[in-house]
């Protein structure tokens, strides 16, 4: 657990054993299961890190130091250290983008082939975003399913805006809906299109990766581009689809919940949210957990209370008298 702050696991549990009650040095041997030689040696680690030291007397014995104060301290040089490295990657950054200027232009484009480099290529795009992540989500899923995305929530946790267009079909996989929940509750923004033209990773607007298409069964690819017109032209590409697309809500999707006050109820605005998202009836009550027959009988009552002869009379006034 403190191998973070430089520790290691012997030398941890030597530690610990220090904390719950101060030892001589075989003492803590057969406590550990361990030679006194080795616990000795690290015994000596400790002092010279000060997190132990040696009392007088006889026998010889040891006394832990505060872990507020001393671990504190390794913590604090630790961030110290991770602060150092962070200046030191934004100058080498820096000093990318002033190169990319020279770059021939087959430096602008970089072919990225297997699943694993193509996994760590859609990672390391986002880690490196320092204010926006867009990207376009379409099945199937080979490099990286949507719930293998760790950089997402790290993302999120930086400050980093999201912003991530979901092909309708994709809502119907199976889990696609639950994580979709989960990233809006933590701040991802995210819209429904009809159809996407490709995958796409993108940060700022400087980095992109887009999937090539393979053959079934072959080894997946993607083409990694920097800042260029081509970037560029990417980047408008996202924009225009965002702008077409229809915004998302948690609630549209998530699990039912007590009914609010008011003149619908919840179910019925998650009904009315997946509708004008486009979802047919069956997904839509696949969605809930309803029965097809059910839905269509909340939606006939909808209707009349919207007093709306048809559906999109009824999406009107939805949107009008904000329902969903």
């Amino acid at each position: 657990m403190l191998e973070a702050l430089g520790l290691k696991a012997s030398e941890e549990a030597t530690y610990r054993s220090l904390i719950a009650t101060p030892a001589a040095t075989a003492d803590l041997a057969t406590a550990l299961s361990r030679t006194p030689a080795s616990v000795e040696e690290d015994l000596t680690t400790l002092i010279g890190r000060g997190l132990v030291s040696r009392l007088t007397g006889t026998p010889v014995r040891y006394a832990a130091a505060p872990p507020s104060v001393a671990l504190g301290g390794l913590l604090t040089a630790r961030r110290e250290e991770l602060r150092t490295a962070e200046l030191a990657i934004v100058a080498l950054a820096e000093q990318h983008r002033m190169a990319a200027t020279d770059r021939a232009a087959g430096d602008l484009i970089e072919v990225v082939t297997g699943v694993e480099a193509v996994r760590q290529r859609f990672l390391q795009i986002q880690w490196a975003a320092r204010e926006r992540v867009r990207s376009f989500s379409t099945a199937p899923f080979v490099a990286v399913p949507p719930s293998d995305n760790t950089a997402e929530d790290r993302g999120v946790d930086r400050g980093i805006e999201y912003q991530v267009v979901i092909e309708r079909d994709v809502l119907t996989t199976p889990g696609v809906a639950a994580g979709t929940i989960d990233s809006i509750r933590k701040g991802v923004q995210v819209r429904v299109a009809d159809k996407l033209p490709i995958k796409l990773m993108m940060a700022d607007a400087e980095l992109a990766l887009v999937p090539l298409a393979t053959e079934p069964g072959g080894e997946p690819a993607a083409v990694l581009l920097h800042r260029s017109g081509l970037l560029a032209g990417v980047e408008a590409l996202f924009e225009a689809v965002w702008q077409r697309s229809y915004p998302l809500r948690a609630d549209a999707l998530g699990v039912l919940e007590e009914e609010r006050e008011g003149v619908i109820s919840e179910l019925d605005r998650k009904i009315l949210a997946l509708l004008l998202a486009g979802l047919t009836d069956e997904a839509v009550a696949g969605q809930l957990d309803l029965s097809l027959r059910t839905l269509q009988r909340r939606l006939r009552a909808l209707m009349d209370l919207a007093g709306a002869r048809t559906r999109v009379q009824l999406g009107w006034h939805a949107a009008r008298n904000n329902w969903a």
